[in-house]
């Protein structure tokens, strides 16, 4: 088999994967990710915080050029990954200002320390977590089963490998 058609079948497998996710979220009543409390959303009210990556597995599962599809978008990559995070694992701090994600909770439980909530935001399996421009956060899984996430983002920069 030629490089083009495994990565052609690697993409493509990927995004079925990502269908079936979408289509077992939709009909599921659990999807609804966890929130920040109410009363407890303030701008910047989290500082950044220098935790380096601990027990945690990045696999990107596929990906797209965008600008070679006919939406053209310019420099950008869709990209689906499966992370991995033991427990005591840590996602350390990053931006989603200029990439946008989905996350989709497979296993386990993880808690969120975002920038925007005073309080700590818990996530389960089988919600869904969307990130956005203002979203800036670090993840820790403080249970004892290992968390699987499926994320599916937008980046620009193919050099940039933040979690």
């Amino acid at each position: 088999m030629s490089i083009s058609n495994v990565t052609s079948h690697t993409v493509w497998q990927g995004l079925a994967l990502a269908g079936i996710i979408a289509g077992s979220v939709a009909t599921a009543s659990s999807a609804v990710a966890g929130e920040c409390p109410a009363g407890k959303m303030q701008a910047n009210v989290r500082p950044m915080v220098d935790h380096k990556p601990v027990g945690v597995t990045d696999v990107t599962l596929g990906s797209i050029n965008l600008e070679k599809q006919p939406a053209n978008i310019r420099d950008r990559e869709l990209r689906f990954r499966k992370l991995t995070i033991e427990p005591g694992g840590v996602v350390p701090w990053h931006s989603h200002d200029d990439r946008p994600a989905l996350i989709y909770i497979q296993q386990g439980e993880i808690v969120e320390y975002a920038s925007n909530c005073s309080e700590p935001i818990v996530h389960k399996a089988g919600e869904i977590r969307p990130e956005v421009a203002g979203t800036s956060h670090w993840w820790k899984n403080l249970g004892k089963e290992t968390v699987i996430l499926y994320v599916g983002d937008v980046r620009k920069d193919p050099h940039d490998h933040n979690m």
